[in-house]
């Protein structure tokens, strides 16, 4: 099986799924969207209200900001393959539990492995605790991690710049540094990308960034 009939295969595999209790109320799963062989991966937390009316990840509001926030790192978003750790909505976009974090678990990885993008962004910390353990968003946002021989992007929720509006313009800075990552040959070695001061940022993890 090629690598494209496999992720065809995932796809319809998350839309049958019913590993964990979020089948139930779902209209549609998401399994996520983007070219097979795209160089940057997007990962978020789960489905809000529109993506589960729709199938796809990232078309509500936070989604037009991810759109702005990819043409700030030069992208267009049919470039950048879009997904999350859970594929179908918590009820009341609360967060996902550990059950259903491990449901999803697999579907991730195999996407992963698939498209094998040279840098994964994670989009809030839920997406962030799939890769590191322990970090937080206001301490580590915009800083390149290697993790697994990938490059490991940690970046607040786009959602968290709709609820705290002083997050947008490390967001917007953020995803313009990513231009040097997606361009750049060596290891990420450099130095961590500027951060706001401590002080000055705005706690988000708590918030439910769907």
């Amino acid at each position: 099986m090629s690598a494209t009939e496999r992720m065809d295969a995932i796809r319809q595999q998350i839309k049958a799924c019913k590993n964990c209790p979020l089948y139930r109320g779902r209209k549609n799963a998401v399994p996520g969207e983007g070219p097979y062989d795209a160089k940057l991966m997007c990962i978020g937390e789960g489905p809000g209200f529109h993506e589960n009316e729709q199938g796809k990840p990232f078309v509500g509001q936070a989604g037009k900001f991810l759109d702005e926030l990819l043409a700030a790192s030069g992208l267009k978003r049919e470039e950048v393959f879009i997904t999350n750790v859970v594929k179908c909505r918590p009820p009341s976009n609360r967060d996902p539990e550990p059950q259903e974090l491990a449901a999803c678990r697999n579907y991730l990885d195999e996407q992963i492995e698939l498209i094998n993008p040279k840098v994964i962004v994670t989009l809030g910390r839920f997406s962030m605790g799939r890769f590191i353990d322990g970090g937080r968003i206001s301490q580590i946002h915009g800083r390149a991690h290697e993790i697994g021989g990938r490059i490991v992007v940690t970046m607040y929720h786009p959602a968290a710049a709709l609820h705290q509006p002083a997050l947008k313009g490390a967001l917007l800075n953020d995803f313009a540094q990513l231009k040097v990552l997606l361009n750049r040959q060596e290891p990420p070695e450099a130095p961590a990308l500027p951060e706001m001061p401590e002080k000055d940022q705005p706690e988000a993890e708590q918030l439910s960034l769907f």
